[in-house]
């Protein structure tokens, strides 16, 4: 990557980091476990745009909200596969999230699986969600009286729970292990190699050195083929029934030979990809919102107070989901703080000027860094602070367009942004509507990075209202 932007060229140049070394480059400082919250605390001091060149390989991470509004300019940029997406193409090939954007599948898929998430289609997934948070209540009554409960283990076995069953009719039994799913394991394993190894790799020492963690990395991705080959092996064995999920749309189009249809290769990894999205990002939002409810006695009180008020003790029908406001700002503020999916790449699509100042040549790409972006000035005096009224309607329309962007931006935003809410919204509710919850008072927020992000050890202890 290369943005040509030089004191020879007249244009600013971008700031980076003091104490570059030869060959190495900007490495003082790194920490391959948190290369996202590093590159945070380095835009806090260089500012909105800034470079780090790590063994060769260039980075520009930009936050500002001008310059991401400008990104956002789908007919001068498009999405870019960053190392770490590139390096999921393992699993996800050609599926949405990895797919380059001249891959046909891609606009195969997007077309064939987008009613997928019509209205008609979330209220025909209404009755799942409800179910799979009735397993966690039940859960959680059966073993959170006696000692805390994991809250991003339990996240994660709800939204797993949930896109198994919606997107393909398949249980993972999550609610019935004492320990996680293997494919979970295996997924974290995979993600995790990835975010380490993207930087390592861009060096023949490096891929030599990380050959053996390659070998494992290799028998995770095997298994996770394996399971999801089993969620389509099972749906081909026993094709009766209702379903009319994201499994059915791709089969019935391979069956009826719709100019949508898709391989069967394909189908794996648009499985793979829904499996590893649409449960990793939604359970760390999950997980973020009770963090920060926990934290915010006040916040919590109006929550929970907004649920008896809309839902009662009643169970929510579909409609009474978007009525919980206040609850749905809870989460948009804690996904400003943590978007859980926390970077995304841009790349010009002819040579450009970004803000009028940073020439960039054809191809050229940028990181969005999220985190950032949702501390910029636009967002108040004290960014830092957790306030669900910065999403109140008038709040909303008085800033920039441009500056909250934790589902991604444009024609390769997240597919699933209407399913992903709706269910954190019905499971905060739920949980407010049944629990008193406590936190422990000796906890500091810890954020793992496995390219989503994630509370880590975050406990809370929780007791039937």
């Amino acid at each position: 990557m290369s943005v040509d932007a030089t004191p020879n060229t007249g244009a600013p140049a971008i700031p980076h980091p003091a104490w570059r070394l030869p060959l190495l480059g900007d490495i003082l400082g790194v920490n391959v476990r948190t290369p996202l919250q590093n590159s945070v605390s380095i835009g806090r001091e260089l500012g909105p745009i800034f470079e780090r060149n790590v063994v060769g390989n260039r980075f520009v991470f930009v936050s500002g909200a001008d310059m991401v509004a400008d990104l956002s300019d789908e007919s001068r940029f498009a999405k870019h596969l960053a190392p770490g997406v590139k390096a999921l193409r393992g699993i996800g090939g050609d599926g949405l999230f990895t797919a380059y954007n001249s891959e046909p599948n891609w606009a195969k898929a997007h077309n064939l699986l987008a009613p997928a998430f019509s209205q008609t289609a979330m209220r025909s997934y209404h009755r799942t969600m409800l179910d799979v948070a009735g397993e966690l209540v039940a859960y959680w009554d059966r073993h959170g009286t006696d000692s805390p409960i994991d809250v991003s283990a339990d996240m994660t076995k709800l939204t797993l729970e949930t896109i198994g069953r919606t997107g393909f009719s398949y249980s993972f039994d999550s609610f019935e292990r004492e320990e996680q799913h293997p494919f979970v394991k295996a997924m974290i394993g995979t993600l995790s190699h990835s975010q380490r190894t993207t930087f390592l790799k861009s060096t023949a020492l490096g891929r030599r050195l990380a050959r053996r963690a390659d070998q494992r990395d290799d028998v995770r991705k095997a298994y996770m083929a394996e399971v999801v080959d089993e969620v389509i092996r099972a749906r081909r064995e026993n094709p009766g029934g209702a379903h009319e999920d994201l499994l059915e749309l791709m089969l019935r189009a391979a069956r009826e030979n719709d100019p949508n249809r898709i391989d069967e290769l394909n189908i794996r990894h648009q499985v793979v990809t829904f499996l590893v999205a649409g449960h990793e990002t939604t359970s760390g939002a999950l997980s973020f919102a009770l963090y920060y409810l926990s934290q915010n006695p006040e916040v919590l009180a109006k929550a929970q107070a907004e649920v008896d008020a809309v839902w009662g003790t009643e169970e929510p029908a579909f409609e009474k989901i978007v009525k919980l406001r206040y609850v749905r700002r809870v989460l948009d503020e804690s996904l400003r703080l943590w978007p859980t999916a926390p970077a995304y790449a841009r790349a010009a699509r002819q040579d450009t000027t970004l803000i009028g100042k940073y020439p960039m040549k054809k191809g050229d790409w940028m990181l969005v860094l999220i985190p950032s972006l949702h501390r910029d000035p636009v967002w108040g005096n004290n960014p830092e602070a957790f306030d669900p009224d910065r999403f109140l309607p008038a709040n909303i329309k008085a800033r920039p367009a441009h500056t909250y962007k934790p589902f991604g931006t444009g024609e390769r935003a997240c597919i699933g942004r209407q399913f992903a809410i709706h269910e954190a919204v019905l499971v905060l509710g739920t949980i407010l509507q049944k629990y008193t919850v406590e936190p422990d008072p000796e906890y500091r927020l810890k954020v793992v990075e496995r390219l989503t992000l994630m509370p880590e050890g975050f406990t809370l202890s929780v007791r039937r209202r």
